[in-house]
């Protein structure tokens, strides 16, 4: 027999006696989430144990706070941890496209960068200076006529040796030249031609042999302009020594505890020493007003502080929200030049790792993973306990750009990821890696119990969030509205929904309306009026499938009976808005083979929860009426005027009800709406959505108007899941809309026929007048005919002549 619920049984109401309080202002706030103790324990044992590995991965649906929680917890671990460090990266005299790190105390990386502008602008403003006093310029002159005088030197010697032999050595625009003399005079080409040819001879032999002469003179020449510049070079050296060292000496001294930095300081002086024409102008003049724009562009000397902190900070605790490869790991930027892409170690930028280096970093798994090579990348970094910086075309070899090769920053770092569950379950099959570096699961629950203790606690959360985000006051009766409202979130009336992103939604739109109200607090039916306006502006759909029920355009009955028809119930969700419609369920049966036809199924509408609904009630209807039999019939079931996919079994209950109408030719009442599934023995399972669907019918037979007879039927189990909106509790309060709650499918169909179902006698057959005896009945006359067709069938395959 099916059980009627009473209008107390279709809502569990909060009992406003067991809050304690007027408004949510006399409540303290929650040190503790309410319902995650579990999540809790587990967060704080991954955070405080050191060894590697015990990364957390805190799962749990959307909207508990497991981001607040997370932040909550870690915030108060910064006190009592190692010191931080700022990382920097500075030029590699030897190897430029490979930048050094530096490790330096909190603070000092900003200090370090600025001294070592400072350097270059003291070095910009004083060695031009030095190669401009009249000492510098006087040993300059000094080498140049010191070339010079050699050089004329050996010109004056050649030239008297070429007298003794009577040629004179000639300068012309174009060089030098060697010609004949005849005392003081040149000889001229026609008194030379003049001459003996002996004469001749013997004065080309020796302007020959002096040509020989002229020309190791002449070659002299380079050698000893390279002897003078190597003479400028020592004393430009000498004086950039000298000008350079002062002020690096001073910055040894000061960072005297960091050997790294000193190494750095002797190369750079070396640097500059080498190559002093970099910091010269082009002109004599020294543009003084334009020193610090140069001390910035003169890239060897920059200190690229990659991470800065602050002395006596708490460690770094980061959550990044777009977590890509290069967000995660860092990268090296480019500018264009020319068309042509350039960098240097000013353009490497910091990753999220390098930034919680020594704190922790907390993720969205989801977003991680959505990204490409940024999970690799993670597990990469956490594996090696350094991050090396990459391009994503580098990692895939796939980039062909040349670009630096930063040296890799050693990282100590807690990873918090977080997700829904069926991601971590995901990884923990898939990936080998995931269980070696994510040894925590912190799992958040969805709900809670809801018992006298927790609803106090549910009320100090509620207020916790009031007060937090300086929401007005909650009233008491108010804060009774959302549990109740928490409850129907969750579809179970012993239960709590923790998805206190909802909640919160709520409250903060319930402070809209009590202000447009004048009210300095919020009460009941300020969150009335938030529930009915978020369902109304998500309502469009749902009213527009119900006016085409109301038109007729979608066939639905709410009154009457019909045999081979029945009102199955459904659930529609479009993003976070759910509502129900009745379906109409019909069946045939026929002389056939015993098979049943999932026509959804067949056209593949049907998802495979369905088919497996449909093979329990062949299997039911073969257990129940043909045990000794082939069940002589063939059968089909669809969901009218349905034009998308169909799953889930929560029709099953519905299905075999029809298929029995069907078989047994008995009516079966329109103006009741049947839920839940079943087994192969019958018994009337749980489903999901109760509310909506209740609701969906509901609305469309008060639409209609309420007979006093119309109602659903729903599985027993559902009763504690009920929690009704006051239309529906107001009509089952006023008798005019019942709802019943089954065990079996006997009592469903006893409920929509009005006939019993009879018991099985010692014969085999059952009681007389129940509907299991007319459809066994009419099994037996479909079984007659299936010998009679039988026989005939067999009678026509013999031969003519009877043989």
């Amino acid at each position: 027999m099916l059980v009627t619920l009473s209008f107390e049984q279709i809502y569990q109401r909060c009992d406003l006696a067991e809050l304690d309080f007027a408004d949510t202002t006399e409540l303290n706030q929650l040190t503790r989430p309410l319902g995650q103790e579990r999540a809790l324990d587990a967060i704080e044992f991954g955070v405080d144990i050191k060894h590697s590995g015990f990364n957390v991965f805190a799962l749990g649906p959307p909207g508990v706070g497991k981001h607040e929680l997370v932040n909550s917890i870690l915030a108060t671990r910064g006190e009592n941890h190692s010191p931080q460090f700022d990382w920097c990266y500075v030029n590699n005299f030897d190897d430029p496209q490979k930048p050094l790190l530096l490790k330096l105390k909190a603070g000092m990386g900003s200090r370090f960068s600025k001294d070592m502008l400072q350097l270059v602008e003291d070095i910009l403003i004083s060695l031009p200076s030095a190669f401009l006093n009249e000492e510098y310029r006087n040993q300059l002159r000094e080498i140049e006529e010191t070339m010079n005088e050699r050089h004329e030197q050996a010109f004056s010697q050649l030239s008297a040796d070429a007298k003794k032999q009577n040629v004179v050595l000639v300068r012309t625009p174009a060089g030098f030249s060697l010609a004949p003399t005849d005392g003081d005079e040149i000889i001229s080409p026609e008194k030379y031609a003049e001459l003996a040819p002996a004469e001749r001879e013997r004065i080309e032999k020796n302007i020959a042999k002096l040509q020989l002469e002229l020309q190791k003179v002449v070659s002299q020449l380079p050698m000893l302009k390279r002897e003078a510049s190597r003479e400028i070079q020592s004393l430009n050296k000498g004086i950039t020594r000298l000008t350079v060292e002062q002020f690096v000496d001073s910055l040894k001294a000061e960072y005297q505890d960091y050997a790294e930095i000193i190494d750095y300081l002797q190369a750079a002086s070396d640097f500059a020493i080498e190559n002093a024409e970099v910091f010269l102008p082009q002109d004599d003049a020294v543009e003084v007003a334009n020193v610090k724009q140069k001390a910035i562009a003169f890239i060897p000397f920059r200190v690229n502080v990659l991470v800065s902190n602050t002395p006596g900070d708490q460690v770094p605790l980061i959550f990044e929200d777009n977590p890509t490869y290069q967000n995660l790991i860092g990268r090296v930027e480019y500018i264009s030049e020319m068309g042509n892409l350039a960098t240097d170690l000013t353009l490497i930028r910091a990753g999220a790792l390098h930034r919680a280096n020594g704190g922790y970093l907390v993720l969205d798994a989801r977003k991680l993973l959505s990204h490409m090579y940024a999970w690799e990348g993670l597990k990469r970094t956490l594996i090696s306990g350094e991050v090396k910086i990459s391009s994503l075309q580098e990692a895939l070899s796939l980039g062909s750009t040349l670009s630096l090769e930063p040296e890799s920053v050693p990282i100590k770092v807690k990873v918090i990821l977080l997700g829904e569950p069926f991601l971590y379950y995901l990884l923990q099959e898939y990936d080998p890696d995931f269980t070696k570096l994510f040894n925590v699961a912190a799992e958040f629950s969805g709900s809670t119990e809801r018992n006298p203790e927790n609803l106090q606690l549910y009320a100090q959360q509620i207020a916790t969030m009031q007060q937090r985000e300086g929401i007005s006051p909650i009233e008491k009766n108010a804060v009774g509205r959302l549990i109740e409202h928490a409850s129907r979130l969750l579809e179970d009336g012993a239960r709590l929904s923790l998805g206190l992103e909802q909640i919160g939604e709520l409250i903060r739109e319930a402070d809209y309306w009590a202000t447009k109200r004048n009210s300095k607090v919020i009460a009941s039916e300020d969150i009335e009026k938030t529930i009915t306006s978020q369902r109304h502006r998500h309502d469009h759909i749902r009213e527009r499938l119900q006016q085409q029920i109301i038109r007729d355009i979608k066939l639905i009955d709410t009154d009457g009976s019909k045999p081979a028809q029945i009102n199955g119930l459904s659930v529609l969700q479009l993003g976070n808005h759910a509502f129900g419609t009745p379906t109409r369920i019909t069946a045939t049966a026929r002389l056939g083979s015993g098979k049943l036809i999932d026509i959804e199924r067949e056209s593949r509408l049907g998802g495979d929860i369905h088919s497996k609904g449909v093979m329990i009630i062949s299997a039911y209807l073969a257990e129940k009426y043909a045990r000794e039999q082939p069940l002589p019939l063939s059968a089909s079931l669809v969901f009218e005027q349905s034009y998308g996919g169909i799953d889930g079994d929560s029709a099953s209950c519905a299905e075999v009800c029809v298929l029995l109408s069907a078989i047994g030719d008995i009516p079966l009442r329109q103006d009741l709406a049947v839920t839940g599934s079943m087994n192969q023995l019958g018994e009337v399972q749980a489903i999901g959505g109760v509310n909506h669907k209740v609701e969906g019918f509901f609305n469309i037979c008060a639409e209609r108007g309420l007979t006093g007879r119309q109602g659903v039927i729903l599985p027993a189990a559902n009763q504690v899941h009920l929690m009704l909106n006051a239309d529906v509790r107001d009509a089952v309060k006023a008798g005019r809309f019942h709802l019943y709650v089954a065990n079996h499918v006997e009592d469903v169909m006893a409920q929509l026929t009005g006939i019993q179902p009879g018991k099985l006698g010692k014969r085999g057959q059952f009681s007389k007048g129940s509907f299991n005896r007319r459809i066994s009945d009419r099994i037996d006359a479909l079984l007659k005919l299936q010998r009679k067709f039988g026989n005939s069938a067999e009678g026509d395959a013999k031969s003519p002549n009877g043989n």
